[in-house]
């Protein structure tokens, strides 16, 4: 079958069923015993950007529970390319219009979704339906009904799900939860958290076509700041207030280009975040009452950084990507937790639709009872 290019594809998909919603309450996490025997997991990279290119197909070589069997690409010319380097079997090698020939793969466990937000919750779908594993890369959907679709495709057909979220496996987040939980600083007060990159050279990016994208900085960067605040007061939040700013707009002519919002937590707590595709910014800060910390950088791939009102934190560094995926892999194997299930990207999307209703209302504060609506408690 003739391959398509992930462009054409794209338009296609936004206009047929991927965008289907379902109104169903979330699921828990998918859990089914593993029945594979193997030692390391097989993983397809489906697309080949630059995120699969230069740092999940580096990071699979240096796993040590899973490694990559496969590739899924709607560009020929990568095939080979691909195919030489890491001894990819052409058997192992598909394109958008066959994949669901994968479901026949015995040495593909798990698919790793790495498209244009558009063609997540398709890829994703196809994925459970063919009997593997999934990780989503975030964020999960275009909306929450299709972060709904996924969860329900993976827990019927028995895969687990997970998302891309490289920073729950990093040992710097991993001690900032443990502040947290273990009250180290007292009782956390304030957070502030930012995540934003300037954007000047490429405006006809995917990211940047709404159809796409599904949004701007707010559902690309935003989405570490949202994760930040919430880890560092580990609670979910009970309201937000949003505001969006652009001083670009031409070149911000589709998407949202900077955006700060203002979290209200069950304890008490607040939070102020920042995201913008405008400026530089990189940063987790929390203030307790018997002290502080703060990551600087906090969400790069570049080693991060950290210290505390007690003194620096100094941690040893590694592909957080590998991280991440020999996680998910020891998931499936051994039945460890799950440390970024579907449930927390439906959580992030729910709060991302929120912002955007507090913006499209100047800032009216919207409330978010997870409990009450979505079946999972903050």
């Amino acid at each position: 079958m003739k391959a398509i290019s992930r462009r054409s594809f794209t338009k296609q998909l936004t206009k047929g069923a991927g965008a289907a919603a379902l109104t169903s309450h979330i699921p828990l996490a998918c859990a089914m015993k593993s029945s594979t025997q193997k030692k390391k997991l097989g993983v397809a990279l489906v697309g080949l950007g630059s995120y699969s290119t230069y740092q999940l197909a580096p990071a699979l070589e240096d796993t040590e529970h899973c490694y990559l069997a496969g590739i899924v690409t709607g560009t020929p010319e990568k095939e080979s390319v691909w195919a030489r380097k890491y001894n990819i079997p052409a058997e192992n090698i598909f394109n958008y219009s066959n994949f669901d020939g994968i479901k026949d793969n015995k040495d593909i466990d798990i698919v790793y979704v790495v498209l244009p937000n558009s063609m997540h919750a398709e890829f994703s779908i196809r994925a459970a339906r063919a009997g593997k594993h999934v990780i989503c890369e975030k964020p999960m959907a275009m909306n929450v009904a299709e972060c709904d679709e996924i969860i329900k495709a993976c827990e019927a057909a028995g895969v687990k799900l997970g998302m891309g979220y490289r920073l729950h496996s990093e040992p710097y987040t991993q001690e900032v939860k443990r502040f947290v939980r273990e009250k180290t600083f007292g009782e956390i007060l304030y957070v502030s958290a930012d995540a934003a990159y300037r954007s000047t050279s490429n405006p006809g990016q995917w990211r940047l076509n709404r159809k796409l994208s599904g949004g701007g900085a707010l559902v690309n960067m935003g989405v570490y700041a949202i994760q930040s605040a919430i880890y560092a007061t580990g609670q979910n939040p009970v309201s937000v207030s949003a505001q969006e700013f652009s001083t670009r707009p031409e070149y911000f002519k589709d998407t949202d280009e900077t955006i700060t919002a203002q979290f209200e937590f069950p304890s008490g707590a607040v939070a102020n975040i920042m995201t913008s595709h405008n400026v530089r910014a990189n940063r987790l800060f929390a203030t307790c009452t018997n002290g502080w910390f703060e990551l600087d950088p906090a969400s790069t791939y570049i080693p991060l950084a950290g210290r505390t009102s007690g003194g620096p934190l100094d941690f040893k560094q590694e592909s957080q990507q590998k991280l991440q995926m020999d996680d998910f892999a020891q998931h499936i194997l051994l039945d460890t937790p799950n440390v970024a299930p579907g449930e927390m990207g439906k959580r992030d999307m729910i709060i991302v639709e929120a912002i955007y209703a507090s913006i499209a209302k100047n800032g009216i504060k919207q409330h978010l009872d997870f409990k009450t609506n979505y079946g999972f408690g903050n």
